[in-house]
C-alpha cells in the first residue's frame, strides 16, 4: 500500500532534471558573490518578477525575516493579515531579530479590508509606530487562498498614502499567479520586497529568494550573513532552483485540480470543508479530533497535518494521479474506525 503524503508541498523530491543540474552546476563562493549559478538564479527570479535584484537564502523564514530587518527600526510594528505566516509559523523571529511587534487585522480569505489596514496605522508616541505593511499570497492559514490583484493594489495604495514600505510573503506566489491566470510578475507588482519559496510547489529541495531594489541588497546581504545564511558553494542547490523556476509552474494547475477534487470528495462525506477557500493546492477539513484522525489516517497510509481544530491536506507534483481517489477511500475507512 503506497503512502500518500499530503502534509505539505515541501515533501517533493528533486526531479531527474534537477539532480543532473545539481551534479553539473558551476560553483564559486557565494558569500563573496562568486557563485555563477547562484547569480543566474537570482537574476532569473528578479527578471521573472520585475525586480532589480534578488538574494538567495536557505528558507522562506529567512527571506521574510531579512525583509523585516531591512524595513523596520527597533520598536516598530508590522501590520499583517490575521493568520500571517510571519506571526504563526516564524516563532517570535520578528521580535528577536528585527526588534519589532505585529498588529494583525481581520483578513477574510486572506484579504484585509484596506480601511482596516488604514485604521491600524499608528504614529502616536503612546503606541508602537507602524513601520511596514505585509501581505501573504497565497495565504496559508486561510486555506491557500488567493489575494486578488485589485485587493493587493488597494492595500499598496494605503501604504503609499502613509509613506510605508510593503512586503509580500509570496512563498506560494506562483500558485496565486496560476489561480489568477496571470504572469507571476503581476502578483509581485507594487511591493517593495517579495519573498518566494522554491522548495514548495515549485519542487526545489532547498531555498528561497528575496526580491528587492538594488539599494537594499547590501544591507539584506549583511543580514543574511548575520543569520548564518551564507552557504558558500550554493550553486549546487541554486541549480535545482533554476529548474524549479523554469519548469515548476507548469505543474501547479494539476495540484489545484487535485485539491478541488479532494475537497469535493470530503464534502460528499459530510465533512466540514469551506469550498470557497479551496482556491489552490490546500484543503482544510474540520474533524472532532484532528490529532487522532491524522494518526488513524497515517496507519492507513495517508499523511496529513493537524493544525489547530482542522486537518490540512496539500497537493503536489509527487502525488500520483490516483492519489485523491485512494486518499478518499482511506479517509472513509478512518472515519469508520472512529
Amino acid at each position: 500500500m503506497p503512502t500518500l503524503d499530503f502534509r505539505s508541498d515541501t515533501v517533493t523530491k528533486p526531479t531527474p532534471t534537477m539532480r543532473r543540474a545539481m551534479a553539473e552546476a558551476e560553483v564559486g563562493d557565494d558569500v563573496y558573490g562568486e557563485d555563477p549559478t547562484v547569480n543566474r538564479l537570482e537574476a532569473l527570479a528578479a527578471e521573472m518578477l520585475g525586480f532589480e535584484t534578488g538574494l538567495y537564502m536557505p528558507s522562506g523564514t529567512m527571506t521574510n525575516q531579512v525583509a523585516l530587518m531591512v524595513h523596520l527600526r527597533r520598536g516598530q510594528e508590522v501590520i499583517a493579515p490575521q493568520g500571517a505566516h510571519i506571526y504563526e509559523y516564524e516563532p517570535g523571529s520578528l521580535a528577536v531579530l528585527a526588534g519589532g511587534t505585529i498588529r494583525l487585522v481581520e483578513a477574510p480569505y486572506g484579504a484585509p479590508d484596506p480601511s482596516a489596514v488604514r485604521a491600524a496605522i499608528h504614529h502616536s508616541i503612546h503606541q508602537a509606530p507602524t513601520g511596514l505593511i505585509e501581505l501573504e499570497n497565497t495565504h496559508n492559514s486561510a486555506g491557500g487562498t488567493v489575494v486578488g490583484l485589485e485587493a493587493q493594489a488597494a492595500i499598496q495604495a494605503v501604504a503609499r498614502e502613509a509613506n510605508l514600505p510593503i512586503h509580500l510573503d509570496g512563498a506560494r506566489l506562483f500558485n496565486a499567479a496560476t489561480a489568477l491566470g496571470v504572469e507571476p510578475r503581476a502578483v509581485a507588482q507594487g511591493f517593495d520586497t517579495v519573498s518566494i519559496c522554491l522548495s514548495k510547489g515549485l519542487g526545489a529541495p532547498v531555498g528561497s529568494v528575496l526580491l528587492m531594489p538594488k539599494a537594499l541588497r547590501a544591507e539584506a546581504h549583511r543580514y543574511r550573513k548575520m543569520l548564518g545564511g551564507g552557504m558558500r558553494q550554493a550553486g549546487v542547490l541554486a541549480a535545482a532552483g533554476i529548474v524549479a523556476l523554469t519548469e515548476g509552474p507548469q505543474a501547479l494547475a494539476r495540484d489545484h485540480k487535485m485539491a478541488r477534487a479532494l475537497a469535493e470528495g470530503l464534502l460528499r462525506m459530510r465533512l466540514e470543508v469551506d469550498l470557497q477557500a479551496v482556491q489552490t493546492n490546500m484543503v482544510y477539513v474540520g474533524v472532532p479530533s484532528p490529532a487522532n484522525f491524522t494518526q488513524r489516517l497515517g496507519e492507513l497510509g495517508v499523511l496529513a497535518n493537524p493544525l489547530g481544530n482542522r486537518v490540512r491536506f496539500v497537493t503536489h507534483r509527487d502525488l500520483p494521479d490516483d492519489a485523491v481517489s485512494l486518499a478518499l477511500e482511506r479517509i472513509q475507512q478512518a472515519l469508520q474506525i472512529a
